[in-house]
């Protein structure tokens, strides 16, 4: 059997508990070198033979997955995060599957959620936003012009920008262009969860300068909207006036 995992933000504590359990019965480990925190292989046992994918190609990848199954191993594929945002597994399940391959997925917490809790943020606050956009700008892998940043802005919707640091000039552009103020909050946040995790607050206008002084062009969340700010309205699930199924109104 072959296990795609959620490896979590970073923080080796932040794994699932059935992402660890697989880690330690894994025969071979494929891991995304560049992003996952090494420090979780050190659950595998002696045995298990550990690959970096992050100088390999999808066929060297494929490889290894054929090697596992001729030798009947259980292999542990090993992604950054939650595998299903940004983890090009499409891609590995279709060969598995022309293969005749068994494979599971097992999600992760991903960097996006990592990164409010760092901010001790709520991305979805009555009264400012109840929609969360995921999304990145073009870069070497392109992004659908109907997906541009530019038109997503104009929501006006809590945005989490992945894989999109060094292009911090382009978001704050596009994000202005959309219809955000330029005072909106935002926030940089470095690496959220691990030992050397970095928090720059600021507002759409200061991103550029946030991001030359602390020089972080890679492995960071742009986080932009209202919920970073400090008004919203009280929610009614909690509040004394309002009836639901498990609890009568309160004068």
């Amino acid at each position: 059997m072959i296990y795609f995992v959620g490896a979590g933000p970073g923080a080796p504590d932040l794994i699932t508990l059935r992402g660890k359990e697989l880690i330690t019965r894994a025969d071979q480990i494929i891991y995304a070198g560049s992003l996952v925190n090494g420090e979780l292989l050190a659950w595998a046992k002696p045995a298990c033979m550990a690959y970096n994918s992050a100088s390999m190609t999808l066929e060297e990848v494929i490889e290894r997955f054929k090697a596992g199954e001729r030798k009947k191993q259980m292999t542990v594929r090993l992604h950054t995060g939650d595998p299903a945002l940004y983890g090009a597994i499409r891609e590995q399940m279709d060969r598995l599957d022309e293969l005749g391959f068994s494979y599971e997925l097992v999600p992760g917490v991903s960097s996006f959620s990592a990164a409010a809790a760092a901010l001790k943020a709520e991305y979805t606050l009555p009264g400012i936003s109840q929609t969360l956009i995921i999304t990145r700008v073009s870069g070497r892998t392109g992004v659908p012009e109907h997906e541009d940043l530019r038109l997503l802005a104009s929501h006006g919707a809590s945005l989490a920008i992945f894989l999109s640091a060094a292009l911090i000039g382009e978001v704050r552009e596009k994000l202005l262009e959309g219809g955000y103020p330029p005072d909106t909050p935002a926030a940089i946040v470095y690496k959220a969860s691990w030992p050397e995790e970095r928090i720059l607050r600021g507002t759409i206008d200061t991103l550029p300068r946030l991001q030359e002084e602390s020089g972080i062009t890679k492995t960071a969340l742009i986080l932009v909207g209202g919920f970073l700010g400090t008004g919203y309205e009280r929610s009614r699930l909690y509040d004394p006036g309002f009836s639901h199924e498990y609890r009568d109104a309160r004068k």
